[in-house]
């Protein structure tokens, strides 16, 4: 069952292991229209497959949390294209008001946060993808941090790269702002091995007391950050799920490599 209110659920799917032709099928039914076109702009068939499997897993994850079939759910987008729960369902559905969810996807996995009446954002990203840069992190990063990353051995720098970057993407992604906000107007911190805290620019009307960050290895070439609104005092519990779209769904742990600490 879906975690208790006001707690954060995290759903992964490795997309790229389904290759059921029949279950692919029985997704694709359950998408709108506009879905089921978006999969054949796609190019590449990897990109089909994942567009595909995300848009079914967002519907069938929410109707784990609400009494609404998979293919009745209507979304909508705010002023920066993220993508809410239509106010056509919430008219009809009250429960459904509160409830936020937040996708990432890279290749081979999908990463879905739901929760309730808390902004979140989740980021996932597989490590050897591309190769990064001092270049990049001076184009994206703060100060702070193009320093920091700069003092790494060269080994680890990849590595760390990627903790700022899966943190801040899933900070903006929280915020529901994306690349509107300036990435170089916050700053991560990570003062020991398993911490991690923000500094955000006052410019950016928003408060570090505010927000609880956790980084998570889904497996090693993986790297999982999620962000969410606090709680008061407590940090929100997270728990951690795998599923496939019409199939079980597991609960599982995994290395919590940082989180904020608690106040």
């Amino acid at each position: 069952m879906p975690t208790a209110a006001n707690d954060i659920d995290v759903w992964l799917t490795r997309y790229d292991t389904i290759d059921d032709e029949n279950l692919l099928a029985r997704m694709r039914r359950i998408l709108d229209d506009e879905e089921r076109r978006q999969e054949h702009v796609f190019y590449f068939a990897d990109d089909r497959r994942r567009h595909l499997v995300t848009r079914a897993m967002v519907r069938t994850v929410l109707s784990h949390y609400l009494p609404l079939p998979a293919d009745a759910w209507m979304f909508t987008k705010n002023a920066y294209g993220r993508p809410a729960i239509a106010e056509t369902i919430t008219d009809v559905l009250p429960e459904a008001r509160g409830l936020a969810f937040n996708l990432s996807h890279t290749r081979g996995l999908i990463a879905l946060a739901v929760s309730r009446d808390r902004e979140v954002g989740v980021d996932v990203e597989h490590l050897s993808v591309r190769n990064v840069s001092l270049g990049i992190a001076h184009r994206f990063f703060s100060p702070r941090e193009v320093r920091d990353l700069a003092e790494v051995p060269d080994h680890a720098q990849q590595h760390r790269f990627f903790e700022y970057w899966t943190f801040k993407e899933s900070y903006i992604k929280a915020r529901g702002m994306g690349l509107s906000l300036p990435l170089d107007g916050f700053s991560f911190e990570l003062p020991h091995e398993n911490a991690v805290r923000i500094r955000i620019d006052p410019a950016l009307e928003d408060r570090d007391e505010r927000w609880a960050f956790w980084q998570y290895r889904p497996s090693p070439e993986y790297l999982l950050a999620l962000c969410a609104e606090r709680a008061g005092d407590r940090l929100p519990a997270v728990k951690m799920r795998t599923c496939v779209p019409f199939g079980e769904a597991c609960d599982v742990t995994m290395p919590l490599l940082r989180r904020s600490h608690e106040d």
